[in-house]
């Protein structure tokens, strides 16, 4: 026993030691992708199942046929009049209509002005009030003038005027139902839904003038075809990753393929064989749009206010009709119509892979945990080498150790004479570092303020200067810094040290409640973890240098995976209009409250800059 207590000390200062941390980080990573690619199978996937027994999808019988086609066809063409006007003869004519039904009205404008854009209209809606009800629960029906694409959805309200005329006659409902027309499927929505909840601006939102109780759920329909369609597309994904009650999603599944044997698809997945490769593909697009966190339609603008919503899509040329989807609406609500209490017995987050199969968070967030777990790894590596103490001077003529270079150590009984330099730790200067960092992450607030209040034209140009600029800003940072406090071995290393702790906190706190974000940023920030000096942490004053073939290679790899870089090539691959999609983040910012700029901007981008200026060719 004495001669294990220097062994471990001995072991602990190893430096053969700090050359597994690498390797663990990427064994890490590497984990972490094939466990992502492990969920489609079945084994690790489960069926889909209603955990609210209440409700009963599929149970009643419906009656929205016959006669109600005529009244279809007749709002039809009142719609169709009122193509081509302005927003607010739009909602004048759709008032008229449920005065005609025996509803009151209610009309809210708003206008944002974003990106030199202005974004402006005027909500019409009315209040079906609950025969059995008092006024203090309610489910919404929502038609957007346009849907998501830009299409007119002259079936969609059509449909939901029909609805409310049909509904209206039926003595049964529980809760207030609310039928909204908005002038589009973003703006609109939200702006009613802010100021349903109180949360709206003054300046830009006017207040409702009537309101109902607590939403249980909101339905969208949007029904843009001139044609009978094939299948109903399911759009449940929400601002920010966030998702609905998956019991709502599966209800309305159940209602569609079960009950009406209507053929229902996701993440425009329109020939889905239930094979792994499709299975991995509709994972992937769901991560992908979670992870953006935009707007996917009206229902979008719900979810965060904890009201579950999704959008009902007709998609196809094939045998279904509008009176299929009025059922199916029809059904929809009479299920919403039994739930006693607010949706919360099943899951609100889950990733897709077909409409009845699905995984659950404790099943998918060990492999965004992995992701990130590799970069407090690195960090906890870093902070070992920083507390070296400085080695001894080849050559040294002592033949034997000195009591003053030698420690006594005590434990249980037993002692140990062991060199000073086994149990001495170095001291830290972490102030600079720390500092450093801070003023790197309040940086990120500039491209922040400049992407989301730049114009509709001008963004692609900031988005290529900034490119240009991040070439050059790491190695002009390294300068400003080097003259005020010089960048030495040890500071250097606890600087990458604390930025891939803090990095790594984010991604494992962000994958709680946005798994899809944190994995996608992981994934491109892992480079970050693997570039430094080869240098032990002394208090040497130089920096070794470094041969021009790892230069090269060192600065090509980070400047690959920069924010801005990584934008440009994904507007490149996937065909996207660059200034759709900057003025798009930033309504999202704006409006509805996106957080995918922040993490962008104060998060990877800082991490990025510490990266590329620890490569930097001055130091």
């Amino acid at each position: 026993m004495t001669i294990e207590a220097p062994t471990l000390l001995a072991l602990r200062k190893d430096p053969r030691l700090l050359r597994v941390p690498p390797y663990l980080s990427a064994l890490c990573i590497l984990i972490g992708i094939v466990w992502l690619l492990l969920l489609p199978l079945d084994e690790y996937s489960r069926r889909t199942y209603i955990s609210e027994n209440a409700l009963l999808p599929g149970q009643v019988n419906t009656y929205f046929y016959g006669s109600e086609s005529n009244v279809f066809n007749a709002y039809k063409y009142e719609v169709q009049s009122l193509v081509g006007k302005d927003s607010h003869q739009i909602a004048a004519g759709i008032a008229d209509i449920f005065k005609s039904i025996g509803l009151k009205p209610a009309f809210q404008s708003y206008r944002y002005d974003i990106s030199g854009s202005s974004y402006s209209g005027e909500n019409v809606y009315t209040i079906l009030h609950a025969p059995r009800g008092d006024a203090t629960e309610a489910i919404v029906l929502v038609a957007a003038w346009t849907n998501i694409d830009e299409e007119l959805n002259q079936s969609g309200v059509a449909l939901v005027l029909t609805l409310a005329r049909y509904f209206k006659r039926w003595s049964l409902w529980s809760k207030d139902i609310i039928i909204l027309i908005t002038p589009d499927s973003k703006a609109g929505c939200q702006a009613w839904v802010d100021a349903y909840y109180d949360e709206h601006s003054i300046q830009s939102v006017a207040p409702l003038s009537m309101k109902s109780g607590a939403l249980q759920g909101a339905v969208v329909v949007d029904y843009s075809l001139h044609h009978r369609f094939k299948s109903l597309h399911l759009i449940y994904d929400g601002i920010n990753g966030q998702l609905p009650n998956l019991d709502l999603f599966n209800t309305a599944v159940a209602i569609a393929n079960g009950q009406m044997g209507i053929d229902v698809s996701l993440q425009r997945m329109w020939n889905h064989d239930d094979h792994y490769r499709d299975r991995l593909q509709t994972v992937l697009r769901g991560m992908i749009s979670q992870g953006l966190g935009h707007t996917t339609g009206p229902h979008s603008s719900f979810i965060p206010y904890h009201v579950d919503a999704v959008t009902l899509q007709a998609v196809g040329e094939g045998g279904q009709d509008e009176m299929a989807m009025g059922r199916c609406v029809e059904s929809l609500f009479r299920s919403l119509n039994n739930l006693l209490e607010h949706f919360h017995q099943s899951f609100f987050f889950y990733l897709l892979m077909q409409p009845k199969r699905f995984v659950s968070i404790g099943t998918y967030l060990p492999s965004a945990m992995l992701v990130a777990v590799n970069f407090t790894i690195m960090a906890i590596a870093l902070w070992i080498r920083s507390g070296r103490p400085k080695p001894p001077k080849i050559g040294s003529t002592m033949e034997k150790e000195t009591p003053s270079q030698v420690d006594l150590l005590q434990k249980d009984g037993m002692v140990a004479i062991v060199p000073k330099a086994t149990t001495a730790v170095t001291e830290r200067h972490i102030f600079d570092p720390i500092i450093i960092l801070l003023a790197f992450h309040l940086l990120g607030a500039i491209p922040l303020y400049i992407f989301n209040n730049g114009s509709r034209e001008t963004l692609p140009n900031y988005l290529v200067f900034f490119s240009l600029a991040n070439l050059s800003l790491p190695t002009l940072l390294a300068i400003l810094v080097s003259s005020n406090a010089p960048l030495t071995p040890h500071r250097l290393l606890l600087l990458q040290c604390f930025s891939l702790l803090l990095l790594g906190m984010f991604l494992a706190t962000l994958a709680t409640l946005n798994f899809s974000l944190a994995f996608l940023i992981g994934l491109l920030a892992a480079p970050l973890s693997f570039v430094g000096h080869p240098h032990t942490a002394d208090h040497s004053e130089r920096i070794p240098k470094r041969s021009t073939a790892n230069l090269v290679l060192s600065n090509l790899c980070v400047h690959m995976v920069s924010p801005p870089v990584v934008v440009l090539a994904v507007c490149k691959l996937f065909a996207v209009d660059m200034g759709a999609m900057l003025s798009e983040a930033a309504f999202g910012w704006k409006v509805s409250g996106l957080w995918t700029q922040v993490v962008v901007c104060c998060v990877w981008w800082p991490a990025w800059l510490v990266g590329g200026m620890i490569v930097s060719p001055v130091l």
